[in-house]
């Protein structure tokens, strides 16, 4: 198993970022699961299990900025095509450190592995604990590279009440290491807001790309 990804990784939890040099790494995937792009400023980093020349001559061909080709649908269809894996879309890449102390909220772990939340996560987690609070729950587990990784949701009937931040907060309270990752989707403004709102920084955008769950072909992608 490769560990580059984790490295790349702790070291922009701490402030120390890849050269904006408008290059991109290849490295391979850290376990089976886990391939995609991650994308620093002007610095792009591929973590697949595939051919590096193969790589460097589609990010050559694709019709993009230079500094974007690597996050540009051209190449990610190309690499999914490849790959015969499948993506949901790009995400932002934030993470904080750990807090100490109880949760600003309160929350009641649930231990069902039936649980909707806890079915969908395991796709793409490991270790995955879920709380419930009064509208809304946290859920924690292994992502990519191992990292602690954070999610929540806030019941319709529940928003506008600052639960949402509340929530993210808590993540930073109960992980078991020193930081906790989130994902957002740039156009989820509340979801945005939120993380930020409980001290996550951005640190990159983030696609995966997901095999298990459906082929290229399921996906759309051309074979």
């Amino acid at each position: 198993m490769s560990e580059a990804v984790a490295r790349i990784l702790s070291a922009a939890a701490r402030g120390d970022f890849p050269p904006p040099d408008g290059s991109t790494t290849i490295v391979p995937q850290p376990g089976p699961r886990d391939a995609g792009v991650l994308a620093f400023t002007a610095h792009s980093v591929v973590f697949v299990d595939e051919d590096e020349e193969w790589i460097r001559a589609e990010l050559a061909a694709t019709a993009a900025d230079p500094l974007a080709a690597a996050m540009s649908p051209g190449f990610l269809t190309a690499l999914m095509a490849r790959t015969g894996r499948r993506m949901d879309t790009i995400d932002m890449l934030t993470v904080a450190g750990r807090l100490p102390g109880e949760p600003p909220v309160a929350l009641r772990e649930i231990d069902d592995p039936d649980h909707p939340r806890v079915v969908r996560a395991r796709e793409y987690r490991d270790d995955i604990r879920v709380w419930a609070a009064d509208g809304g729950v946290v859920i924690l587990g292994r992502a990519v590279a191992g990292r602690w990784e954070a999610a929540i949701e806030v019941d319709e009937e529940a928003r506008g009440r600052g639960l949402g931040p509340l929530l993210a907060r808590a993540a930073r309270h109960l992980v078991p290491g020193t930081v906790v990752w989130a994902q957002q989707p740039p156009g989820n403004a509340r979801s945005v807001r939120a993380f930020q709102a409980a001290g996550f920084r951005p640190v990159c955008s983030e696609a995966l790309l997901v095999a298990g769950r459906g082929s290229a072909e399921d996906a759309g992608v051309p074979q």
